[in-house]
């Protein structure tokens, strides 16, 4: 069986790598935090200290990292996979990073002779747990083939998107949708709590109407809970809305709205909120509209709650 490694065992990629395990694959994983690592020790995994250790381990590595400069220098820095590969090995890298910097990477691979393949996903921590994930590739589509039932293990839905660089292209245009719904459904129940609909009615009418998403199915209900454990942390969809208007001024395709979202995404992050899950944005309208969006018939009475700042 194809030897794995994985780097980056945080929210999405420990259960990813997790997955891999249960599947039957021989594992060599690396992070950052030694402790998430060792934890994969018990489970018969071989824990490394380096990317480039990894490599040594591994016909094919999948990677989770935060942001584009953590994808570069874990493939390309000095105990990056690049600097340790062996003939033949395949790196996919999973994270959410810049399109135009991640063809430039590809393209130094390349001339290394090492294959490569972005493969962004979506689900988030739900998905990444229960094997459901999305995934949508760039790069060689034979590389792709001979990397499915790896993805297998880890997701549900499998898109081939074209060359490199694509699987990036997909993944930041379906979060420029759910960025900018986000905000769309935080100023709708704010606006329709202070106006006195009660926060559960007015989710039933969505739920009955052309605005229904599963986004709104999905979080809304953790929002009437004030449940704001990180899924997806606000901090990373931040992130993401950046990579968007880079990509954006790249292909001189104007976006507005993102423009604006990322400006209350950022508003979120400075009020201390920027580990908590996306849902919790919501936050930002609730203070300066004085109302919180809670499951209670009292709800539009309530005072927002006073500013929590939470530390990295």
């Amino acid at each position: 069986m194809v030897k794995v490694g994985f780097l980056g065992l945080g929210i999405m990629g420990g259960p990813m790598a997790g997955n891999l395990l249960r599947a039957g694959f021989p594992l060599a994983v690396w992070s950052h935090t030694a402790s998430k690592a060792e934890a994969f020790r018990a489970q018969g995994a071989t824990v490394c200290a380096t990317p480039a250790e990894v490599a040594q381990h591994a016909d094919v590595v999948f990677l989770c990292v935060g942001d584009t400069a953590m994808s570069r220098e874990v493939i390309l820095g000095a105990d990056g996979l690049a600097s340790a590969a062996r003939p033949g090995l395949v790196i996919a890298d999973c994270s959410t990073v810049s399109p135009s910097a991640s063809r430039a990477i590809a393209t130094e691979l390349q001339a290394r002779n090492i294959a490569f393949l972005d493969a962004p996903c979506t689900g988030s921590k739900g998905g990444a747990e229960s094997a459901t994930l999305t995934f949508m590739v760039g790069g060689d589509q034979a590389v792709f083939e001979q990397l499915r039932p790896c993805f297998q293990a880890m997701g549900k839905q499998l898109y081939y998107c074209g060359a490199h660089g694509m699987g990036l292209q997909a993944k930041l245009s379906q979060n420029l949708i759910l960025g900018n719904l986000l905000q769309a459904f935080n100023e709708s129940l704010v606006l329709s709590t202070k106006a006195g609909v009660p926060p559960e009615l007015m989710l039933e009418i969505l739920e009955n109407s052309a605005a229904k998403s599963g986004l709104v199915s999905l979080k809304a209900p953790l929002v009437l809970a004030r449940d704001f454990d990180t899924r997806f942390s606000i901090k990373w969809l931040e992130k993401d809305m950046a990579l968007m208007l880079e990509s954006a001024a790249e292909q001189n395709v104007p976006v507005p709205l993102t423009s604006l979202s990322r400006q209350m995404y950022r508003m979120a992050i400075a009020q201390g909120y920027g580990e908590d899950d996306i849902c919790a944005s919501i936050r930002v309208l609730e203070q300066t509209a004085g109302c919180t969006v809670q499951a209670g018939a009292n709800s539009a009475a309530q005072p927002a709650p006073t500013v929590s700042r939470h530390n990295a």
